[in-house]
């Protein structure tokens, strides 16, 4: 049995993966054999399947492997936790991100992410991950600030946050709705070289993080950010039973933009692309080499290009769950309208895909 284990964009090999390389991905946990595996999720990729059985805790990643929940705790479908609350303590307890590992050897680099006007943040990774990170967060352009030791880039992190107001993260409803109206490439760019010069001038500028010339890196291409329309629709928390059909459009960080599919017949279905096999995977429950399709529900209607119907869906809610082949042929799970005076009232957008589109 095979449980996705959310989105990636890495292979998850050792060192830094160059960008040309990245590629949005699924991955997948098999605990009787102890196996991970990943399919990948192009453009064009015809998605159609069902979440089967209950929504299970993914436990902790220990020295590259997975340990099995010892709990066998059940999440809620509408989270995009992975983790039982006892795991992600257990997690927490060797974390960077939680402070718990500040004996860290490792450089780091401290990086300005930017996700849209006036949506710039701060943060730290380690450098031997190079841009993995930035790609993993969604982040639309960015550029490094400095690097060295962990608490040098801590202090460099804390800085301008009291200094400049940049803060550490932001909403990821704020990141969606900055998508569908980016400014070119030179807007972004000078954004980004106001907040690097500023940042480098500042007093109490850590001695032991070496700053790093400004050279912005900008993944319009990476993320396909031009096939983005202004206005999405959103896909809600997975239930067992409930189906996601369409096809693929694009993929920014842990979202994927899906063409929701119809009733009916659709030319081009079982095109090249498709995963057939047993549920949502290959041979066993993980997408990659075939035809066309993760699951095998038979030919579906996709929305057309001109027709609308286009949603995004945070991947990591698929963490945790096993995925079958559709057995219908539309999107079950909710799907709410977004956008001004969209879900006023509580309820408002939420249904089955053809009732909105």
């Amino acid at each position: 049995m095979w449980r996705c284990t959310g989105p990636r964009w890495s292979g998850g090999g050792p060192g830094p993966e160059p960008e040309g390389r990245f590629g949005q991905r699924l991955g997948w946990y098999c605990a009787e054999r102890d196996e991970e595996r990943v399919s990948m999720l192009p453009a064009g990729k015809v998605l159609a399947f069902a979440a089967q059985g209950e929504r299970r805790c993914l436990g902790v990643r220990r020295a590259g492997r997975r340990l099995v929940c010892p709990y066998g705790a059940v999440l809620d479908g509408a989270s995009a936790r992975d983790q039982c609350p006892r795991c992600a303590q257990l997690d927490r307890s060797r974390s960077v991100a939680a402070d718990t590992m500040a004996d860290d050897p490792r450089p780091y680099g401290v990086y300005l992410a930017y996700f849209g006007p006036g949506l710039l943040k701060v943060g730290i990774t380690a450098a031997e991950r190079g841009p993995a990170r930035l790609v993993e967060q969604g982040a639309v352009a960015y550029a490094w600030l400095g690097r060295g030791p962990l608490m040098a880039a801590r202090r460099a992190e804390a800085l301008l946050g009291s200094a400049l107001a940049v803060p550490d993260r932001f909403a990821k409803a704020a990141k969606r709705a900055a998508r569908g109206a980016l400014p070119p490439v030179p807007d972004r760019v000078a954004e980004l070289e106001q907040l690097h010069r500023a940042a480098q001038e500042l007093a109490g500028w850590p001695e032991t993080l070496q700053p790093v010339q400004f050279a912005c890196a900008d993944h319009t291409e990476l993320f396909g950010l031009d096939r983005i329309p202004g206005e999405v629709a959103e896909l809600g928390g997975m239930t067992s039973g409930a189906e996601i059909v369409g096809e693929v459009l694009t993929g920014v960080g842990s979202d994927v933009y899906l063409r929701l599919a119809m009733g009916g017949e659709a030319e081009g279905a079982e095109g090249e692309g498709a995963v057939e096999g047993e549920g949502a995977v290959e041979g066993e429950g993980v997408g990659g080499a075939g035809s066309g399709r993760v699951g095998g529900a038979g030919p579906v209607g996709v929305v057309g290009r001109g027709g609308g119907g286009i949603a995004v869906m945070d991947a990591r809610m698929l963490s945790g769950w096993v995925l079958g082949a559709a057995v219908g042929r539309v999107t079950t799970v909710p799907v709410r309208a977004v956008g001004p005076g969209a879900g006023e009232r509580e309820g408002e957008g939420m249904g089955r895909q053809e009732g909105l589109f």
